[in-house]
Parts: C-alpha cells; sequence; structure tokens
C-alpha cells in the first residue's frame, strides 16, 4: 500500500462511520469503536446541548451534561433496545436525565444552611472578625422576620434566585414575593446597624 493510500485510510474510515445509520453506530460504540461515538456526537451534540441548555440555563452546566450523556452512551450503549426508542429519543433522553440530576445538584447547593454558605477569604484578621460579626449580625436579625420574610430573603440572597424564580418555585404570585422581600429588607436595614 502506498504512503498516499495509508494516509487516506483514516480519513476513508472515518467517511464509512459517518455514512452509517444510527443504530449501527450504537452497535459500533457498544463494540468499543470510538470512531462511531465520534460521528453520534458530530450528529446529535448540537441538539443534546440545546436540551440541556433549556433546562440548566446555564452554559457550561450544559456542557457537562451533554459530556457525561455521551459518556452514559459509551459505557451503555449494549442495553439500547431497538424496539423501545428510536437512537435520537434515547440519547436526547439520556442528556434530559443528566441535566435534572445537574438542576437538583445545583438546588441541593442553594439550600445548604446559611451556617454552611461558602465565605469569603479575607485578607487580614481585623477584616475577618469584622465579617464574622456583621454576618452574625445579620443572621440573627434574619431570624426575627416573619418566616415568609425570612425565607424569600434567603433564597434569593444565599440561593441566587430571582423573584420570578421564587415565584415560580413557591407557587406564590411575584407580587407577594415583591412584598415580602421589601418588608423583610425594610426590616433588616432597621434592626442591622450601619457600620
Amino acid at each position: 500500500m502506498s504512503e498516499y493510500a495509508l494516509a487516506l485510510a483514516p480519513l476513508a474510515r472515518r467517511r464509512r462511520v459517518r455514512e452509517r445509520s444510527d443504530e449501527e453506530l450504537l452497535d459500533a460504540i457498544a463494540a468499543g469503536e470510538d470512531d462511531a461515538l465520534g460521528a453520534l456526537y458530530d450528529r446529535f451534540g448540537r441538539v443534546a446541548y440545546g436540551v440541556a441548555l433549556r433546562v440548566l440555563r446555564d452554559r457550561a452546566l450544559a456542557e457537562d451534561a451533554v459530556q457525561e450523556a455521551f459518556l452514559a452512551v459509551w459505557r451503555s450503549a449494549q442495553s439500547y433496545r431497538r424496539e423501545r426508542a428510536k437512537p435520537a429519543t434515547w440519547i436526547l433522553t439520556l442528556v434530559h436525565r443528566r441535566a435534572v440530576d445537574l438542576v437538583r445538584r445545583e438546588d441541593r447547593g442553594r439550600s445548604a444552611p446559611l451556617e454552611q454558605a461558602w465565605e469569603p477569604e479575607t485578607s487580614s484578621v481585623p477584616e475577618e472578625a469584622d465579617l464574622r460579626d456583621r454576618r452574625s449580625s445579620v443572621q440573627a436579625a434574619l431570624r426575627q422576620l416573619p418566616a415568609d420574610q425570612q425565607q424569600a430573603l434567603e433564597l434569593a440572597y444565599y440561593g441566587g434566585y430571582t423573584q420570578s424564580e421564587l415565584a415560580e418555585r413557591l407557587d406564590i404570585p411575584l407580587g407577594t414575593i415583591k412584598s415580602r422581600m421589601f418588608a423583610g429588607l425594610t426590616r433588616l436595614r432597621e434592626l442591622v446597624p450601619e457600620q
């Protein structure tokens, strides 16, 4: 075989892989052909990313979900059953499940108690002590608020939710969320002295 033919062999192989049906690609993946996974990703990667992005609304997390889903395709291609779903449906279901898992993982992180919340690094001991005192004052003041105001403020400021997300999550009208947050912040200003 000539050098030219040897150089073109991988290209011809990739072309043959890309010409396979989705089912054939999944069979090839189950047999351990990594070129087949690349071809399947080329076909479904964009759509998969769109599904993940719609669920997660975060580009980096959507990329993670797609990567994890295609890793699951690689690991479980032998479990694919043609009679149950088309390859596109099976793959996009894996992507959707990974995206939902990431949403749940993020929600668990957002709902961690305040005492476990992330604390920024400070540059000096006096600043660290001042920050700790301020945090204690705010947490003590939050505990004095009515439960509905406390919940709205904690989820917004410590959980990172917008007012619209809170209304949807708590199944409460947006105007009610706004009123609770306004009243809670007004009361916090009274309870926490300015420094």
